[in-house]
């Protein structure tokens, strides 16, 4: 028999009645004569109810500790989906992410999985049940509970996948598909029938909340197919993998992602010399915060300006690291601005096309959007602007490049 894993988030279990609907379909699965693995997040709410109880004791908690309390919340829904299973008439085992073999580096809070013993979860399928595992979560070689970072059930229903040899990852969330963009932000927004792990990991890494970046990434690396579905009305989906030749000639923008998760700082009038770069971002690095766009530019009498993106969350502990970088650069100045949303046009048909940023930036300009930051690649068209921007740059862009046709 094939083996399929599917996935379901907080928002496709978030009550006992949505547990239940789940439960038929995951059996309507088994029914076309699939093993079935079945990886779940905690209940829509329940990640961030424990946060909330770890913070309530202190605001900047994180590590080990913290990883074991949020990792209960999965526990919870594996247990409870499972008990439905076998009420139903199904043979059915529950694992926490240690007993299902997902071995992880020592990361607390954003840990990478190493590897995947996958002989626990086969003796199971091959006693004829369905395997419920718990997303988002793994255990060290020493023995630690750890937790994979938001959206991390993804990266283990991929994961799983891989080592499996699953036939397809099915993905299940409150939406039909991928779309061209945030159907919030933009009405004209439409379902992808088909998108390429390339663009699909574009488009995660930029903002799209449909799949984890990491989960993409694991997919593309190791040619696995995913299949985005909604948990509430039956349809094809859209399928993501790696190679999609038949549609590269025909759109030139596969879809607009936004973010507004990131936060702005400059620092003005350092040394313009070798090495400046990793002086100002060596200490943001070793506060574990990543840093997204850079744009350095030479100023005047040897000096130059460096700006750089970093997640919102870590806006004030990297503020702090850069004032403190200043003193020993004697910058001029430094400031910094939390108001700013980064837009990303996506597409493989970018390869052959000229043109498209000058598109990009006059149809902006017409429309009084300033840009404050630019970044590309062979695929994709990012700037930053402020946060007030979003809804008519994503719109005119959106219209400009007829992905609502």
């Amino acid at each position: 028999m094939s083996i399929i894993v599917q996935k379901y988030g907080g928002t496709s279990i978030g009550t006992i009645d949505k547990i239940s609907k789940v439960a038929d379909k995951v059996i309507s699965e088994k029914n076309n004569g699939n093993s079935l693995v079945v990886v779940v997040s905690a209940m829509s709410g329940e990640t961030n109810r424990l946060l909330n109880l770890a913070k309530s004791i202190n605001p900047d908690i994180s590590g080990r500790e913290l990883d074991t309390l949020i990792s209960t919340g999965e526990q919870v829904t594996i247990s409870l989906l499972a008990m439905t299973l076998a009420k139903k008439g199904h043979k059915a085992i529950s694992l926490t992410g240690s007993q299902a073999g997902i071995f992880t580096d020592d990361i607390f809070n954003k840990a990478r999985i190493d590897y995947i013993n996958n002989l626990p979860i086969k003796k199971y399928l091959d006693l004829g049940n369905i395997v419920v595992v718990a997303g988002f979560q793994g255990i060290t070689k020493a023995g630690d509970i750890t937790t994979l970072g938001r959206g991390g059930s993804d990266t283990s229903a991929v994961a799983i996948s891989v080592a499996l040899d699953a036939k397809e990852c099915q993905i299940f969330t409150d939406v039909n598909g991928v779309y061209t963009t945030d159907p919030r932000i933009s009405p004209g927004a439409k379902k992808i029938d088909q998108i390429t792990t390339e663009e699909m990991l574009e488009l995660s890494s930029q903002g799209s909340k449909v799949l984890q970046p990491r989960a993409v990434e694991f997919a593309g690396k190791y040619d696995v197919g995913i299949r985005v579905l909604s948990t509430f009305e039956e349809g094809t989906g859209t399928i993501i993998k790696k190679e999609n030749d038949d549609k590269m000639e025909k759109a030139i923008i596969s879809g607009i992602a936004f973010n507004k998760d990131e936060a702005q700082l400059n620092i003005r009038g350092v040394p313009d010399q070798p090495g400046i770069a990793s002086l100002i971002l060596g200490p943001i690095a070793d506060l574990n915060i990543d840093v997204d766009m850079i744009v350095q530019n030479v100023g005047e009498d040897g000096l130059a300006n460096f700006t750089f993106t970093v997640p919102r969350n870590d806006y004030k502990v990297a503020m702090q690291s850069l004032k403190e970088s200043s003193k020993k650069l004697q910058a001029k100045k430094v400031k910094g601005n939390n108001e700013i949303v980064k837009i990303s046009m996506v597409g493989v048909g970018m390869r052959t096309h000229a043109g498209i940023a000058s598109k990009m930036f006059s149809v902006l300009a017409e429309n009084n959007i300033n840009i404050s930051m630019i970044s590309t690649s062979e695929i994709k068209i990012s700037i930053v602007t402020n946060e007030d921007n979003l809804e008519t740059a994503v719109n005119v862009l959106h219209k400009e490049f007829n992905l609502d046709k």
